[in-house]
């Protein structure tokens, strides 16, 4: 039996060193677009769910023009690879690793995301 994303509690977490940290329902994010999320440390990721259901993350700041705009750029596959072009100069990065395609000194941060059921928190 297949269930709809959209009709369970998923939750999408990212690995961060003190653990997974839950950024949103998964049901919030659309397949092809990338949403923002405000890390506990204050950096930002950009999160995005593909159209064959896939979950990345990667930083969301692009390094060529130092803004956080990567969760508003176009997304696409290169050669099997899934990436998002920065909406500034257009560079590509691939979605699973976060390096560039288009100048292989740069690389952002690539998370390691998941969809879990959330776990009610600790009684003491």
């Amino acid at each position: 039996m297949t269930l709809a994303p959209e009709t369970t509690d998923l939750m999408v977490q990212l690995q961060l060193d003190e653990g997974w940290f839950t950024v949103c329902g998964l049901s919030r994010l659309t397949p092809g677009r990338g949403v923002a999320a405000l890390l506990p440390d204050g950096r930002q990721a950009a999160v995005f769910r593909d159209r064959a259901d896939r979950l990345f993350a990667i930083d969301n700041r692009d390094p060529f023009g130092g803004a956080a705009v990567l969760s508003r750029g176009l997304t696409g596959t290169h050669r099997g690879r899934p990436f998002v072009a920065s909406p500034l100069l257009k560079q590509r990065f691939d979605l699973a690793t976060g390096q560039c395609l288009d100048d292989e000194t740069v690389r952002v941060t690539a998370y390691a995301v998941r969809a879990a059921v959330p776990q009610p928190p600790a009684r003491d």
